[in-house]
Protein backbone atom coordinates (compact mmCIF):
# COMPACT_ATOMS: atom_id res chain seq x y z
CA UNK A 1 0.00 0.00 0.00
CA UNK A 2 1.52 3.30 -1.12
CA UNK A 3 -0.01 6.51 0.20
CA UNK A 4 0.29 10.01 -1.16
CA UNK A 5 0.37 12.54 1.71
CA UNK A 6 -0.83 16.06 0.89
CA UNK A 7 -4.59 16.26 0.31
CA UNK A 8 -4.80 12.47 0.63
CA UNK A 9 -3.93 11.99 4.31
CA UNK A 10 -3.46 15.57 5.50
CA UNK A 11 -4.07 19.23 4.69
CA UNK A 12 -1.64 21.92 5.89
CA UNK A 13 -4.08 24.79 5.25
CA UNK A 14 -1.47 27.19 3.92
CA UNK A 15 1.36 26.42 6.33
CA UNK A 16 3.15 24.33 3.72
CA UNK A 17 3.11 27.18 1.22
CA UNK A 18 4.42 29.61 3.84
CA UNK A 19 7.28 27.25 4.66
CA UNK A 20 8.08 26.82 0.98
CA UNK A 21 8.18 30.62 0.55
CA UNK A 22 10.46 31.07 3.57
CA UNK A 23 12.88 28.37 2.40
CA UNK A 24 12.79 29.73 -1.15
CA UNK A 25 13.77 33.20 0.01
CA UNK A 26 16.52 31.87 2.27
CA UNK A 27 18.12 30.04 -0.67
CA UNK A 28 17.56 32.50 -3.52
CA UNK A 29 17.51 35.80 -1.64
CA UNK A 30 14.30 36.62 -3.53
CA UNK A 31 10.86 36.84 -1.91
CA UNK A 32 8.46 34.35 -3.50
CA UNK A 33 5.84 36.29 -5.48
CA UNK A 34 4.16 33.20 -6.91
CA UNK A 35 4.53 29.45 -6.68
CA UNK A 36 4.48 26.93 -9.51
CA UNK A 37 1.69 24.36 -9.66
CA UNK A 38 2.09 21.92 -6.80
CA UNK A 39 -0.63 19.29 -7.28
CA UNK A 40 1.03 15.95 -7.91
CA UNK A 41 4.45 17.51 -8.53
CA UNK A 42 7.66 16.53 -6.78
CA UNK A 43 9.41 19.08 -4.58
CA UNK A 44 12.46 19.49 -6.87
CA UNK A 45 10.19 20.22 -9.83
CA UNK A 46 8.11 22.73 -7.86
CA UNK A 47 11.26 24.48 -6.67
CA UNK A 48 12.82 24.56 -10.15
CA UNK A 49 9.65 25.89 -11.81
CA UNK A 50 9.10 28.45 -9.06
CA UNK A 51 12.67 29.65 -9.51
CA UNK A 52 12.02 30.00 -13.25
CA UNK A 53 8.95 32.15 -12.54
CA UNK A 54 11.31 34.52 -10.73
CA UNK A 55 13.95 34.52 -13.45
CA UNK A 56 16.29 32.32 -11.40
CA UNK A 57 18.29 29.44 -12.84
CA UNK A 58 18.44 26.68 -10.23
CA UNK A 59 20.49 23.51 -9.93
CA UNK A 60 20.52 20.46 -7.68
CA UNK A 61 22.87 22.08 -5.17
CA UNK A 62 20.43 24.94 -4.76
CA UNK A 63 17.55 22.51 -4.30
CA UNK A 64 19.49 20.52 -1.71
CA UNK A 65 20.00 23.73 0.27
CA UNK A 66 16.29 24.50 -0.07
CA UNK A 67 15.48 20.98 1.18
CA UNK A 68 17.63 21.50 4.29
CA UNK A 69 15.85 24.75 5.11
CA UNK A 70 12.45 23.19 4.42
CA UNK A 71 13.21 20.29 6.74
CA UNK A 72 14.26 22.64 9.54
CA UNK A 73 11.26 24.94 9.05
CA UNK A 74 8.76 22.08 9.10
CA UNK A 75 10.18 20.95 12.43
CA UNK A 76 10.22 24.49 13.84
CA UNK A 77 6.64 25.08 12.72
CA UNK A 78 5.22 21.74 13.82
CA UNK A 79 2.91 23.60 16.20
CA UNK A 80 1.53 25.72 13.34
CA UNK A 81 0.98 22.63 11.24
CA UNK A 82 -0.89 20.98 14.09
CA UNK A 83 -2.97 24.06 14.90
CA UNK A 84 -3.88 25.15 11.39
CA UNK A 85 -3.70 21.89 9.45
CA UNK A 86 -5.47 18.61 10.05
CA UNK A 87 -5.59 14.95 9.20
CA UNK A 88 -8.25 14.35 6.58
CA UNK A 89 -11.48 12.57 7.51
CA UNK A 90 -11.00 8.84 7.88
CA UNK A 91 -7.21 8.93 7.42
CA UNK A 92 -6.25 7.63 10.85
CA UNK A 93 -8.94 4.94 10.81
CA UNK A 94 -7.94 3.79 7.32
CA UNK A 95 -4.29 3.45 8.30
CA UNK A 96 -5.21 1.55 11.47
CA UNK A 97 -7.64 -0.74 9.64
CA UNK A 98 -5.01 -1.73 7.10
CA UNK A 99 -2.36 -2.14 9.81
CA UNK A 100 -4.56 -4.77 11.46
CA UNK A 101 -4.00 -7.01 8.45
CA UNK A 102 -0.76 -9.00 8.50
CA UNK A 103 -0.67 -9.24 4.70
CA UNK A 104 -0.37 -5.48 4.08
CA UNK A 105 2.66 -3.20 4.35
CA UNK A 106 2.01 0.55 4.20
CA UNK A 107 4.44 3.16 2.95
CA UNK A 108 4.30 6.43 1.02
CA UNK A 109 4.94 7.82 -2.44
CA UNK A 110 5.12 11.58 -2.16
CA UNK A 111 6.67 14.58 -3.82
CA UNK A 112 7.85 15.69 -0.38
CA UNK A 113 11.42 14.98 0.62
CA UNK A 114 11.57 12.15 3.14
CA UNK A 115 12.37 14.25 6.23
CA UNK A 116 9.40 16.52 5.55
CA UNK A 117 7.11 13.57 4.84
CA UNK A 118 8.01 12.07 8.20
CA UNK A 119 7.45 15.35 10.04
CA UNK A 120 4.07 15.97 8.42
CA UNK A 121 2.72 12.54 9.34
CA UNK A 122 4.22 12.63 12.85
CA UNK A 123 2.56 15.98 13.54
CA UNK A 124 -0.86 14.49 12.91
CA UNK A 125 -0.15 11.11 14.50
CA UNK A 126 -0.31 9.25 11.20
CA UNK A 127 3.23 7.89 11.16
CA UNK A 128 2.74 4.82 13.37
CA UNK A 129 1.80 2.37 10.64
CA UNK A 130 4.01 3.76 7.85
CA UNK A 131 7.25 2.01 6.87
CA UNK A 132 9.16 5.08 5.74
CA UNK A 133 12.28 3.21 4.49
CA UNK A 134 10.11 1.49 1.89
CA UNK A 135 8.78 4.71 0.35
CA UNK A 136 9.53 6.92 -2.63
CA UNK A 137 10.26 10.62 -2.05
CA UNK A 138 10.89 13.85 -3.88
CA UNK A 139 14.58 13.69 -3.03
CA UNK A 140 14.80 10.34 -4.85
CA UNK A 141 13.71 11.51 -8.30
CA UNK A 142 11.91 14.33 -10.10
CA UNK A 143 9.46 12.00 -11.84
CA UNK A 144 6.57 10.62 -9.79
CA UNK A 145 6.38 7.32 -11.67
CA UNK A 146 10.00 6.71 -10.73
CA UNK A 147 9.06 7.25 -7.10
CA UNK A 148 6.50 4.45 -7.39
CA UNK A 149 9.11 2.17 -8.91
CA UNK A 150 11.59 3.15 -6.20
CA UNK A 151 9.11 2.28 -3.45
CA UNK A 152 8.35 -1.07 -5.06
CA UNK A 153 12.04 -1.90 -5.36
CA UNK A 154 12.72 -0.89 -1.75
CA UNK A 155 9.81 -2.95 -0.47
CA UNK A 156 10.91 -6.01 -2.41
CA UNK A 157 14.50 -5.62 -1.22
CA UNK A 158 13.53 -5.11 2.42
CA UNK A 159 10.98 -7.92 2.62
CA UNK A 160 12.74 -10.39 0.38
CA UNK A 161 9.41 -11.06 -1.27
CA UNK A 162 8.45 -10.76 -4.90
CA UNK A 163 5.58 -8.32 -4.66
CA UNK A 164 3.45 -8.52 -7.79
CA UNK A 165 2.42 -5.22 -9.35
CA UNK A 166 -1.23 -6.25 -9.15
CA UNK A 167 -0.85 -6.58 -5.37
CA UNK A 168 0.34 -2.98 -4.96
CA UNK A 169 -2.16 -0.16 -4.52
CA UNK A 170 -1.38 3.54 -4.77
CA UNK A 171 -3.77 5.98 -3.08
CA UNK A 172 -3.68 9.61 -4.15
CA UNK A 173 -5.74 12.68 -4.96
CA UNK A 174 -4.41 14.00 -8.27
CA UNK A 175 -4.28 13.01 -11.94
CA UNK A 176 -0.48 12.97 -11.50
CA UNK A 177 -0.84 10.20 -8.90
CA UNK A 178 -3.00 8.26 -11.33
CA UNK A 179 -0.58 8.76 -14.22
CA UNK A 180 2.36 7.64 -12.06
CA UNK A 181 0.55 4.50 -10.92
CA UNK A 182 -0.47 3.61 -14.46
CA UNK A 183 3.06 4.20 -15.76
CA UNK A 184 4.41 1.90 -13.05
CA UNK A 185 1.74 -0.70 -13.77
CA UNK A 186 -0.08 -0.65 -10.42
CA UNK A 187 -3.74 -0.05 -9.50
CA UNK A 188 -4.69 3.33 -8.05
CA UNK A 189 -7.48 4.41 -5.73
CA UNK A 190 -8.23 8.11 -6.18
CA UNK A 191 -9.52 10.17 -3.25
CA UNK A 192 -11.42 13.36 -4.09
CA UNK A 193 -10.13 15.27 -1.08
CA UNK A 194 -7.84 17.52 -3.10
CA UNK A 195 -8.61 20.00 -5.85
CA UNK A 196 -9.71 17.44 -8.45
CA UNK A 197 -13.35 16.28 -8.51
CA UNK A 198 -14.12 12.55 -8.41
CA UNK A 199 -15.44 12.56 -11.99
CA UNK A 200 -12.16 14.01 -13.28
CA UNK A 201 -10.15 11.48 -11.32
CA UNK A 202 -12.19 8.66 -12.82
CA UNK A 203 -11.71 10.12 -16.30
CA UNK A 204 -7.96 10.29 -15.66
CA UNK A 205 -7.95 6.51 -15.31
CA UNK A 206 -8.25 5.72 -11.61
CA UNK A 207 -9.01 2.09 -10.87
CA UNK A 208 -11.63 3.31 -8.40
CA UNK A 209 -12.55 6.62 -6.77
CA UNK A 210 -13.92 7.60 -3.36
CA UNK A 211 -15.07 10.91 -1.93
CA UNK A 212 -12.90 10.58 1.19
CA UNK A 213 -11.26 7.94 3.37
CA UNK A 214 -14.38 7.39 5.46
CA UNK A 215 -15.66 5.30 2.54
CA UNK A 216 -13.44 2.21 2.64
CA UNK A 217 -15.66 -0.20 0.73
CA UNK A 218 -13.92 0.38 -2.67
CA UNK A 219 -10.58 0.00 -0.91
CA UNK A 220 -11.64 -3.33 0.56
CA UNK A 221 -12.87 -4.46 -2.85
CA UNK A 222 -9.49 -3.65 -4.42
CA UNK A 223 -7.66 -5.58 -1.71
CA UNK A 224 -9.63 -8.82 -2.19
Amino acid sequence: MLWDIDHTLIATRGVGREIFADAFEKVTGTPMREQATVDGMTEPVIFHRTAQLHGITSDRTMFDEFARHSTELHRLRAHDLRERGHALPGAAAALATLAARDDIVQSVVTGNIRAVAETKLQVFGLDTHIWFPYGGYGDDHDDRAELVRTAIARTRAATGAHVALADILLIGDTPADIAAARAAGVPVLAVATGRTPAADLAEAGATATISDLRDLSPLRDLLH
